[in-house]
């Protein structure tokens, strides 16, 4: 398994993959040294995830090998089906994969992401268009909706 850190606008991100495909992508809480030498098998992904943040990139298009559970893939299948700049909530999930009751256990999976940004889990917002819960932190979460909504907001001050 190879592994690279980067720099973003939101932290050092952690990129963890191999030949199989990207396993996972975290946002760190701390400052951590960025890798010197990407590994090839995390150079497009890299790439991508720079293009992103600088607003060039809408789709990614990587190969990814995600660990989780049968239930947990579905949900991130899922939540990948929702545009750049768009939003879903957990009981949309819930009906599109089949059971409303499932509301829990969809947001469960959500927070379980293992590919940050890729797997747009900000994008899943409640049904009252509230921010709920977010691994990467609230702040994080309304920046992502932010940099990808077609409105742009101009700062007042």
């Amino acid at each position: 398994m190879k592994t690279g850190i980067i720099k973003s606008p939101l932290g050092f991100t952690k990129i963890t993959g191999n030949q199989a495909g990207i396993t996972s992508i975290s946002i760190l809480n701390s400052e951590e040294k960025t890798t010197d030498i990407i590994p090839i098998e995390l150079e497009d992904c890299v790439m991508q995830l720079n293009e992103y943040f600088a607003g060039t990139r809408t789709q990614f298009n990587l190969k990814l090998n995600p660990e989780g559970t049968h239930f947990q893939k579905q949900v991130w299948d899922e939540i990948l089906k929702i545009p750049y700049g768009k939003t879903s909530t957990y009981l949309q999930l819930s009906k599109q994969l089949g059971d409303v009751k499932a509301i829990r256990a969809v947001a469960n999976a959500n927070g379980k992401n293992p590919l940050w940004i890729i797997i747009p889990c900000h994008r899943v917002i409640g049904s009252n268009g509230s921010l709920t819960g977010y691994a990467g932190g609230l702040h994080r979460k309304q920046w992502l909706l932010e940099h990808e909504s077609p409105h742009k907001q101009q700062s007042l001050f």
